[in-house]
């Protein structure tokens, strides 16, 4: 009993001396690694801002292209699908019309859907990118405090 009651002290005395070791940077001597840290998370932080922005002004390009290529199936579609009811009735050559609009029906549905899939592909570009530069974001934050520390204490 009495070594799990020392136990439980040990454990709850690391647990609050934790925040005190966290800082990566604590003394005036560590000024320079710090500045180093600091203006390599600062030039991330512009390039992921830079590819963000990129990559906004392309997402709408890419959802007109997507609807253009949606809209663009749908019509393919009814159009393979008006061939087809002709050609129940009709002759040979009319069954081979509907054959090759049947194929351009679904080329055209699968480069809408690779326009589709594209457009995802950007949107979770644009996701990542936030949240890597939100990353950064916090990371210079906690620069700044470090760098707040080692001066208040000088």
């Amino acid at each position: 009993m009495k070594k799990s009651l020392y136990l439980i002290c040990f454990v709850i005395l690391v647990i609050a001396s934790l925040p005190a070791y966290s800082q990566k940077y604590k003394t005036a001597a560590d000024t320079g690694k710090l500045n180093m840290e600091y203006v390599k998370v600062s030039n991330d932080i512009a390039d992921l801002s830079a590819q963000l922005t990129i990559a906004q002004n392309k997402l709408p390009e890419y959802q007109a292209k997507a609807n253009e290529a949606e809209s663009d199936a749908q019509k393919a579609a009814v159009s393979s699908s008006e061939q087809a009811y002709e050609a129940t009735d009709g002759s040979v050559k009319d069954a081979k019309k509907a054959r090759k609009k049947a194929k351009k029906a679904y080329k055209v549905a699968k480069d809408a859907r690779s326009a589709i899939n594209n457009l995802e592909d950007q949107e979770d570009k644009i996701k990542n990118l936030t949240s890597r530069l939100g990353k950064k974001k916090e990371r210079l934050q906690k620069l700044d405090e470090m760098r707040a520390d080692i001066f208040a204490k000088l």
